[in-house]
């Protein structure tokens, strides 16, 4: 990773600005050979007056500098505690990340190895990051400070630290691929600097979408993995604040969903496994402190809940019961296509009467619908007059729609209901229970689009499913209040 230093150097300068020019000779209207930024690193081959002479090996060009205008330094392990103390005060620098990742690479050259320890690498993962997150937020901007930003993310590369694109909901942000904080996991470490490399490594924004499934399921396990380790490990040492805590566990419930989402759509799912997970999701937010919330911590808990909320489902043993008398049901079927499933209905069971077995279905057109989704068979739900159901199906780790079927005189028709249609980020809608008319129901739905997490309990039109009224309260709106469904009331985390 870091070593790109000349062995060779017995000196050397670590340029400490920006734009600064490498001239021909040491004057000041001399010929421009480069130009510099911060982090970049020169061999020092003399001096000449107020200017250095030096050799530059990443643009193999030489020429000469300021003396102000770096830092000079040996590759020897003397110079190590210097290199460290300049490491630790540009750490926590803003836009001096370039910088510090360069007195990084010049401090794991020159310390010798008992001196390397977690605390290094905690300073180069946390500069790596903030480097990423800038670069991310200059996205598709062409101004000068984009333009520092490409030039300290040059200088950063240069010394072996990666970077990757993500690009979801037509943006793109720049991730670390985190190699600074899986040594430090490598390394004795106090529970804190543990916690803050686990929520590094395991950042929702920065998996990315281009994994093949099974790729996929494995990143969300190491993910999964890396998060239980670091809050077992701070419960069996004791020393890890209360916040800090939190984000492991709204971490971890987002993981533990989308990896329940994952195990549930493979071919050859283990149910248990299934089973497991979705209740490793809910218990981990179940777990969380909301007293011990600080800053930016309430969203971060309300995206978790939606996360299980998408999942949910998954905590539950996926039953499907058989049809009653008078009322429908359906059945799933396998697909000619792989990956999908089919969901057919099943007209409802009559009693028996005269010239008719037991069991006879009245008569009804056939219907069938498939899908990629996950459909989860114990969240259907029918009318108690038996002419309409609910169904969840979950396409996606962190989406869950909600299926409306109706009998109407031709036969089934059903409506695939999202949880928005405003490019939101993530989400879930379910049913949470029938208004007695036979003519509404009460739907729970929550989203997060732009940053912004939505709420809302709805009461429905049945036939049409326009939403006739809503509140972000259950207890603001008098249907929703009086009639939804005590199941649903009972498994939601739309309530918390």
């Amino acid at each position: 990773m870091i070593g790109m230093l000349a062995a060779s150097l017995a000196s050397f300068a670590i340029v400490t600005q920006d734009q600064i020019p490498l001239r021909a000779a040491p004057y000041e209207n001399a010929a421009r050979h480069a130009v510099l930024t911060q982090g970049d690193n020169l061999e020092v081959r003399g001096a000449k007056g107020d200017y250095l002479q030096v050799y530059d090996h990443r643009r193999e060009r030489a020429g000469y500098i300021r003396l102000t205008q770096a830092g000079l330094y040996e590759l020897t392990p003397e110079e190590a505690p210097r290199l460290r103390a300049v490491l630790e005060f540009l750490k926590n620098q803003p836009e001096q990340e370039a910088l510090g990742i360069g007195h990084a690479a010049a401090f794991l050259k020159a310390a010798p190895a008992e001196a390397i320890d977690a605390g290094a690498f905690e300073a180069l993962g946390t500069m790596a990051e903030r480097l990423a997150w800038r670069a991310s937020r200059l996205s598709g901007v062409d101004n000068e400070k984009s333009r520092v930003v490409s030039a300290h993310l040059d200088a950063a590369t240069h010394y072996g630290v990666r970077f990757y694109s993500v690009e979801r909901h037509d943006k793109v942000s720049l991730c670390y691929d985190g190699d600074a904080w899986r040594r430090l996991l490598s390394l004795p470490s106090t529970p804190e600097q543990g916690a803050r490399a686990a929520l590094a490594l395991t950042r929702h924004d920065c998996v990315e979408p281009t994994l093949l499934p099974t790729e996929r399921l494995d990143a969300d396990r190491r993910r999964a993995e890396i998060l239980e380790s670091a809050l077992e490990d701070g419960v069996r040492r004791g020393g890890l604040p209360a916040h800090v805590e939190n984000r492991l566990k709204m971490r971890a419930a987002g993981v533990w969903a989308s990896l329940a989402h994952r195990l549930a759509q493979r071919p050859d799912s283990d149910v248990a496994a299934v089973l497991a997970a979705g209740q490793k999701a809910e218990a981990r937010l179940a777990g969380i402190d909301k007293n011990a919330f600080t800053d930016g911590d309430r969203q971060a808990w309300n995206e978790a809940a939606i996360r299980v909320g998408a999942s949910r489902w998954a905590a539950q043993p996926q039953t499907l019961a058989q049809p009653a008398p008078g009322r429908p049901g359906i059945r799933l079927a396998a697909s000619d296509k792989p990956g999908q499933t089919c969901v057919q209905v099943v007209a409802a069971q009559t009693p028996a009467a005269k010239g008719r077995q037991p069991g006879t279905t009245i008569p009804a057109a056939p219907f069938t619908q498939c899908t990629y989704g996950r459909v989860w068979t114990s969240s259907l739900t029918v009318s108690p007059d038996g002419k309409a159901m609910t169904l969840a199906v979950q396409p996606l780790d962190n989406w869950r729609e909600l299926w409306v079927f109706h009998q109407e005189q031709g036969g089934w028709r059903l409506d695939i209901v999202p949880p928005a249609t405003d490019n939101p980020e993530l989400g879930y809608i379910e049913f949470a229970g029938w208004v007695p008319g036979n003519k509404q129901f009460l739907v729970a739905r929550e989203t997060v689009a732009g940053g912004r997490g939505k709420t809302s309990f709805e009461l429905w039109d049945r036939a049409t499913l326009k939403v006739e009224r809503s509140a972000d309260q259950p207890g603001n709106l008098n249907a929703f209040y009086r009639w939804q469904d005590p199941a649903w009331k009972s498994g939601t985390v739309a309530v918390r």
